[in-house]
């Protein structure tokens, strides 16, 4: 299994903005898929974005669509999520993953993807 790191969270007013950074202990496999989850005390984990490694696909939940967008970097080791135009009710813990099947067969289902990492607080005050 890979080892992910995430960073970049915070607190942000409404409005603002945060780009997450997740670290890969190695490079993700063309193919594999990758994500950006969410949770709330009390409520299950969320998908927010996936991505295709070298696949050039993305998929967006409809709450996020078109204020997200989920990237890597060239050597496929880190994972972006960069997230304006930020809401209140955005505020969880936000967790990188992967491992999540070949060519995103489940984009947003958490029992799909084999690796997670620690999870980092976002916070969006109004």
């Amino acid at each position: 299994q890979v080892q992910l790191v995430e960073s970049g969270g915070g607190s942000v007013q409404a409005g603002g903005s945060l780009r997450l950074s997740c670290a890969a202990s190695r490079y993700t496999y063309n193919g594999d898929c990758m994500g950006w989850f969410r949770q709330v005390p009390g409520k299950e984990r969320e998908g927010v974005a996936s991505i295709v490694t070298s696949g050039g696909i993305t998929y967006y939940s409809d709450s996020v669509k078109g204020r997200f967008t989920i990237s890597q970097d060239n050597f496929k080791i880190t994972l972006y999520l960069q997230m304006n135009s930020l809401k209140p009710e955005y505020t969880a813990m936000f967790y990188c993953a992967a491992g999540g099947g070949w060519y995103c067969p489940r984009p947003f289902d958490a029992a799909s993807f084999g690796s997670w990492g620690q999870g980092i607080q976002v916070t969006v005050s109004s």
